[in-house]
């Protein structure tokens, strides 16, 4: 499998979770731990403009998707 194969592959891993879960991956759960890496390595790639175009706009898609399950204040 190729490497933009692998990325795909992870990318729907992490979506379904949050679809799914209707939050982010723990980074208390083992289990979830690759999913975070993911986002987080993925992240820095966005910020330092060193990820490939086509990843852009899906990567960006998958931050506003965890943005809307982003876990709130309940005292506020």
């Amino acid at each position: 499998m190729t490497q933009d194969g692998l990325w795909q592959l992870k990318y729907h891993e992490v979506v379904v979770f949050i679809e799914t879960y209707h939050r982010n991956p723990s980074k208390h759960s083992i289990e979830k731990h690759l999913m975070l890496s993911f986002i987080r390595h993925n992240r820095k790639l966005l910020n330092t403009g060193k990820m490939k175009a086509d990843r852009i706009g899906k990567f960006n898609e998958l931050l506003a998707l965890g943005e809307k399950y982003k876990r709130q204040n309940q005292y506020v």
